[in-house]
């Protein structure tokens, strides 16, 4: 409608346009032929005197560069055609190609003389109005010729677009009638949803035979609940009369429930409609959603012949989602306690009301059950979950023995008859008549009981009950039982498995760690060592005392967890042991403790193993005479140090790289410790979590070492109590060592001459120095260890000479001299002279040694105080 009425408006007004225009037309015409000849001539002569049009023409391939020009200028001025050629007339561009090469006919001899030659011609687009000009050198020359042609027909459009009045009162009628046809057309658009005739067309056509040709039934209700339409499946279905379309949804006869539903106006997904014996999934929706109409649309479809096997897939897809979820839930440590507590969370409500899981003692201590044929395996009750609070099944704890003659699951189904007898069908034991009541009271009426077994070994039993409306456990139910069980008995092995690892594993390392401290005066030592909860690590420490009232700290951590990391562990305790015996600087010591871990790796990846013995150290030696620490580590956290006022400070220590990794040396760093001080000494579990900063373990532990003064056993487990939870996730060693210092009366030092006459005033100062402390009875050994350590460094030694005597535990003789060379220990020949020093030092000493310093050598000897042991001198 809206196509006919702007056709019949638009023709009106083209007969009035047309009738005005015609007279114009002519006049205007004979202008434009005017107009044409001018611009023509105007093209040309631009053209003929561009730059390099002469060189163009002078080229041997004149076509090639002039072609492309005259066709942009052709395109650009609009013109029929721009046409270069040489004097001869012979064409060097044209619109056709084909046209190239060939001679201009009739070309004038004027053409070659004057400024320009115009006239017209008949081309093969029709008559045109040509110019031609020619084309000169510099000294006068024709180089060729350049002709401009405008048709016939584009002078006749050149004088049409002059004709600007009528074109203005064509436009200005040609709007109003497009804009009332636009409107009248939009709204018809809009009502039809901007479809066309032959889409409208189509789309009926195609509604009409869907509609109608569906299995699934369609309604439409609208705002006065009334019926506006009914397929042919939807009439069926509901046994609708012919004359439904139109009435009102109450007087069609429907059941109750059906008519007030299709006229609910709710949004309805698939709910079960009962309509004569059939059962109807049911959807509504608006039809105003997208902007039409008030009212609704109902979708009909019979689910009668379905509902069973739906109901089929709907449990077997539950059990494959319950089997899903067991997968990710069940297993997720390595607890058998746990594993098994997870069973039962999936298994209660999901598939039963309540889930009991007995474990075999051994199974929870990490051993494999063994028992004998027909024998009663002893299970304890681990775990009981149920939907009720109150229940008749025995607690946890309680132990029920079990006969491990079937690995296959079995049922109990009996609402009145004895359900102990069927107990001991199934293999249990300990079980009585009275509980048996108790569960039957409670509307226990099915069991399902599946062993829990792994490798054909039996570790314990699951026991699956319903109650009250629930229904009996079928074949289905025991394959889908089966099934969820082996799935929790792979992760309850493998938790057996790894807790007898583990067991082992903290077994060795914790008779690789000290088994108590030694006996030293210089520290008062408390310490702790947690595994870690899931993995022992290589964490170690150690109270090594040294020479001269000294004691060595040790804290290490050996890189990664199980039993390779408590090996490396023992060995490299061994090897600080054995390091510390020479008594080097921390640093010294480091080093050598780096070569051992570097051919630890070496020699295990030369065997295959993957693994290597990259670990942390710190090491740290207190002087009990001076009260100074000097600590060195490789890649460890540094000490913290409580002051006896509480203040807490980590004292700065370098870095130095892991032990193993090697190429750089390590650096010592020594500080003074007041009396009373408290050396704290830990490995990084203790401080580093994952998901957490180091500095806020470090902040923590400044939190919990200060404040008031402590014992270091009450420091450790404050420490303890505030950095760790429950089941730390890294080994952590801690060391608290608070700091003694020697009374002045307790030490004695005097220099000595390098006089071999010197020795006598040693002696004499020694006796005096032990009399006045009551040790006479050491005075004659004293005097003759010192007076052959003394002689030894007067006749082979370096000055500056000195005696120390130490009086704590047991006395101590120090000489010391600038020298490096130390003396050795040996067997004199009956002819010899001299060598039997040292054999006489070991003799009455009860051990000596030889420890380096940065300014020569001190050789020592200890002695113990029979009388005076113990007591304070």
């Amino acid at each position: 409608m809206a196509g006919q009425v702007f056709c019949c408006v638009l023709g009106l007004v083209l007969l009035l346009v047309a009738a005005g225009a015609v007279a114009l037309v002519v006049q205007g015409r004979r202008a434009s032929m005017s107009d044409a000849r001018q611009r023509t001539l105007s093209v040309a002569s631009a053209f003929a005197h561009s730059p390099g049009m002469v060189q163009a023409l002078d080229s041997a391939h004149p076509t090639a560069q002039l072609q492309p020009r005259a066709e942009q200028v052709r395109r650009q001025t609009e013109v029929a055609y721009v046409v270069v050629a040489s004097p001869e007339g012979v064409r060097y561009t044209h619109p056709d190609p084909a046209m190239i090469g060939q001679r201009i006919e009739g070309l004038p001899p004027d053409a070659l003389t004057g400024s320009g030659y115009t006239r017209t011609v008949v081309v093969s687009g029709g008559p045109a109005v040509s110019t031609l000009v020619p084309v000169r050198r510099i000294d006068g020359s024709v180089a060729g010729l350049v002709s401009v042609g405008i048709t016939v027909e584009s002078v006749n459009s050149l004088a049409d677009r002059s004709l600007l009045l009528a074109a203005a009162a064509a436009a200005v009628a040609l709007a109003l009638t497009t804009g009332g046809a636009a409107l009248l057309s939009r709204r018809l658009r809009r009502q039809t949803h901007n479809l066309g005739p032959a889409e409208m067309t189509r789309m009926y056509e195609h509604h009409d035979a869907v509609l109608h040709a569906v299995r699934e039934g369609v309604l439409i209700v609208d705002a006065d609940r009334r019926l506006t339409l009914a397929n042919d499946e939807a009439r069926r279905l509901l046994d609708l009369p012919p004359d439904a379309e139109g009435r009102p949804v109450a007087t069609l006869g429907l059941a109750p429930e059906a008519a007030k539903l299709l006229v609910s106006g709710r949004t309805v997904t698939d709910e079960v409609l009962r309509a004569g014996n059939r059962l109807l999934a049911v959807n509504l929706r608006p039809t105003d959603a997208q902007g039409g109409p008030p009212g609704t649309v109902v979708t009909l479809r019979d689910t009668t012949e379905l509902r069973a096997v739906t109901g089929q897939a709907e449990l077997a897809t539950e059990r494959l989602l319950l089997l899903y979820e067991a997968g990710s839930r069940i297993g997720t440590t390595l607890d058998v306690t746990r594993t098994a507590q997870e069973l039962a969370d999936v298994a209660t409500p999901g598939f039963a009301d309540a889930t009991t899981v007995d474990i075999a003692d051994p199974v929870r201590r990490g051993d494999e059950p063994v028992t004998p044929q027909g024998a009663t395996l002893e299970m304890r009750r681990t775990v009981v979950a149920s939907v009720t609070d109150e229940h008749p099944l025995y607690p946890v704890g309680r132990v029920v023995g079990f006969v491990p003659a079937r690995t296959r699951a079995m049922r109990a189904h009996r609402e009145d008859a004895d359900l102990a007898e069927e107990f001991t069908r199934l293999g249990l034991r300990n079980w009585d008549s009275d509980v048996a009541e108790r569960i039957k009271a409670h509307g226990f009426h099915s069991m399902l009981s599946v062993p829990l077994h792994a490798r054909g070994t039996v570790l314990g039993m699951v026991n699956f009950w319903r109650t009250g409306d629930s229904r009996p456990f079928d074949d289905a139910d025991v394959s889908f039982a089966e099934e969820l069980v082996a799935r929790a008995a792979v992760g309850v092995d493998n938790a057996r498995r790894y807790t007898r690892e583990h067991a082992l594993a903290v077994t060795l390392q914790r008779s690789l760690l000290p088994r108590g401290l030694p006996e030293q005066s210089a520290l008062d030592v408390a310490y702790r060592y947690l595994p870690a909860y899931e993995g022992v690590g290589g964490d170690w420490f150690d109270v090594i005392p040294l020479s001269g009232a000294r004691v060595a700290l040790v804290v290490g951590d050996v890189v990664g967890h199980g039993l390779h990391a408590a090996a490396t562990m023992g060995r490299l305790r061994t090897s600080v042991h054995n390091f510390s015996s020479l008594d080097p600087a921390p640093d010294e010591l480091l080093w050598h403790l780096d070569e051992l871990v570097a051919r630890i790796d070496r020699d295990e990846i030369a065997e295959g193993d993957a693994e290597i013995a990259g670990a942390t150290c710190l090491y740290a030696i207190y002087d009990a005479v001076n009260g100074n620490c000097t600590v060195a580590r490789a890649g460890h956290p540094g000490p913290a140090l409580v002051l006896p006022d509480g203040t807490v400070e980590f004292p700065e220590v370098p870095a130095g790289l892991p032990l193993g990794i090697g190429g750089m040396p390590f650096e010592a760093a020594e500080f003074h410790v007041p009396e009373g001080s408290r050396l704290v000494l830990y490995t990084d579990g203790l401080v580093e979590r994952r998901g957490r900063d180091i500095d806020v373990g470090l902040d923590r532990l400044r939190e919990a070492l200060a404040g008031r003064d402590r014992t270091p056993e009450e420091t450790c487990d404050d420490v303890l109590d505030a950095l760790l939870g429950d089941r730390p996730d890294d080994d952590v060693a801690l060391l608290v060592a608070r700091t003694r210092t020697l009374d002045p009366g307790q030490v004695a030092q005097w220099p000595v001459a390098t006089d071999p006459a010197a020795v006598a005033g040693v002696r004499k100062n020694v006796s005096q120095w032990l009399t006045d402390r009551g040790l006479e009875e050491e005075a004659f050994a004293t005097e003759l260890i010192l007076s052959e350590l003394v002689t030894n460094a007067v006749r082979y030694g370096t000055a500056p000479i000195a005696v120390r005597l130490l009086y704590d535990r047991n006395l101590i003789c120090e000489v010391s001299d600038s020298s490096s060379t130390a003396p050795h220990l040996r067997y004199a020949a009956s002819t010899d002279e001299g060598g039997r020093g040292l054999f006489l030092v070991a003799q009455f000493a009860e051990r000596w040694g030889t420890r380096y310093t940065d300014t020569g050598k001190v050789i020592w000897s200890e002695q113990t105080v029979g009388e005076t042991e113990g007591t304070t001198p």
